[in-house]
Order: C-alpha cells, then structure tokens, then sequence
C-alpha cells in the first residue's frame, strides 16, 4: 500500500527472521510445544512441500471467481474503497485468463492510500500462500508445535525468506499443517518486504498488511485457498491508517475432461472421482442384490 500524500520520509528494515504471530481464530486450540508423533518436523516439511507442489499444479487446473475488496477504516467509517471481482478461467486454447465482472472506480484516494503493484502481487500470489518443494530453500522454516484448528490437529511452523533476492516478494509468518493429509490449510503473515523508494520525490513507503488465509478441502483432495481477511494498522510516517481486506475464492470447477489432477504423485483415472478409490463405483452402477 502507498500513501498518496507528497512528504514520506521511512527506513527500511528488512525482516529476515520470524516474527510472533497473534492468534486470529476463535477456533483455535492453545499451541502446544511437542514435537509431531511418529515422524520429525524435518519429515513434515518435506511431505507438505511435495504436497504444495501437487496442489499448485491442481489449482492451476481449476477456474474459480475471486472478490477482492480493500477497505480504508476512520473509527467505524468506511472512507476510501477498492473492490474488483474477476473470474480465473482458461479461453478456446486452454491460456489462462483472467476476466473482470465487476470493477468500480476506486476511491481509495479518498483515505490517502492506493494500491502498488506489490499489492497486486499479494493479492495474487501471496494471500493464497504456497510453499512448494521447489521453494522450501528459500525459506528458514521453524517447528514452533502442535495446535487444533476446528476439528484438525495441525503442525504448526513459523517461516521466513532467508535473503531478499532483487525485487522479488516473499511471504513471512505462520503455518498450519493438517497432521492426517500433512497439507497446508491455513496461513497467516504479510508479503514482504516493506519498501522505500528514494527514488522518488519526497520519498515514498510502500507498507503491507498482516493477513489470515484460511483453506478448505475441494473435491476431496486438495485445501485450496477460500477466504482471507486482514485487519491491520499500517504505521507510516506521517500517520497511522486503518486497512481492512477481504478476499473470496468461490465456485472451485476442474476444467476440462483431458485435464491431469495428480494426487500423491499419481494421475487420477478419468473415470474416477475426485476423493473416489479406484474399487468404488459410481451410484449409477451400484445395483441391488437380487
């Protein structure tokens, strides 16, 4: 986010560590500091990467509509607000696009904020956190303990960018590790880094919210993203403004019959449903006993 007033003057820190992380769900369990039964955390992490890895290639395989809103907060007063809604999709030659069905203009001016391209980013690709085999050396990734989160028990893992590399974004915070499907469902943290542009005149900063990503099982296989939420206060330095957001992910559909969805590494027969064992039969074939 960046402010829209002319004098910014801010220093940057770049966050190479974990920071702590409140709790933002009425469902959680307290954290319990034990280690996980019947494997090390090492193990977890390599398991939920590969699984990361599967569920990214699935998710880039389904379509689905997202609702993004952006909201400036004075007291309980809305003054300022970005809202686009736009379906992911694929055309006649199986690109994948992205189409806008709803876009008024913004009038996040109006609460002296507007969006950057690392917001876009964010929202994108951050918010909807994944943290694949293929990306786990990027990070330091830190066993903190177990937690339930609703009926799940979860393995929870703190996790950082161990550099920041040119003018890439990264996600820093807390993870929450089904310990039955060893899958990320839910994420809590910001993009970083935080930045300064002293190129610019006067100066400008570039701030971030802390936000929660909660997912939920889709076809009986993966955890894919459904809602985010932040609430945060973004500290610049020439006033404190209130930010509120909320993302939705609706109407998860697999496209396309010659479409491969893996699961554990392995392609499901196009006969079989999602979720489905092999020796299960579709209802319609299920006849009963004579």
């Amino acid at each position: 986010m960046k402010l829209t007033l002319s004098r910014l003057v801010s220093s940057l820190a770049l966050f190479v560590c974990a920071f702590a992380v409140l709790s933002t769900c009425a469902q959680e369990g307290p954290l319990e500091n034990t280690p996980p039964k019947d494997v090390t955390a090492e193990e977890v992490i390599q398991r939920f990467a590969a699984k990361e890895k599967e569920f990214k290639q699935a998710r880039d395989q389904y379509t689905y509509r997202q609702d993004v809103k952006v909201q400036v907060i004075d007291g309980e007063t809305v003054v300022g607000e970005y809202h686009e809604v736009f379906d992911v999709q694929f055309d006649d030659k199986g690109k994948r696009i992205e189409n806008v069905v709803f876009a008024p203009q913004s009038t996040l001016e109006q609460g002296n904020l507007s969006m950057d391209q690392g917001d876009f980013e964010d929202i994108r690709h951050r918010l909807p956190f994944v943290l694949t085999s293929d990306e786990i050396g990027e990070y330091n990734i830190l066993y903190v303990g177990q937690q339930k989160e609703d009926e799940l028990n979860c393995y929870v893992f703190d996790i950082a960018p161990k550099e920041i590399v040119g003018k890439k974004r990264y996600f820093q915070g807390r993870l929450w590790v089904d310990d039955h499907d060893f899958q990320i469902v839910k994420t809590y943290g910001k993009g970083v880094p935080d930045i300064t542009d002293s190129k610019k005149k006067g100066k400008e900063e570039h701030l971030y919210p802390k936000f929660t990503t909660w997912r939920q099982q889709i076809d009986n296989l993966y955890w894919f993203p459904t809602f985010t939420r932040a609430d945060d206060t973004l500290h610049f330095k020439t006033g404190d403004i209130h930010l509120r957001e909320i993302v939705k992910y609706q109407d998860y559909k697999r496209f396309g019959s010659n479409v491969k969805i893996l699961f554990e590494g392995k392609e499901l027969p196009k006969d079989q449903k999602p979720g489905q064992t092999p020796d299960q039969k579709k209802p319609d074939e299920q006849k009963p006993k004579q």
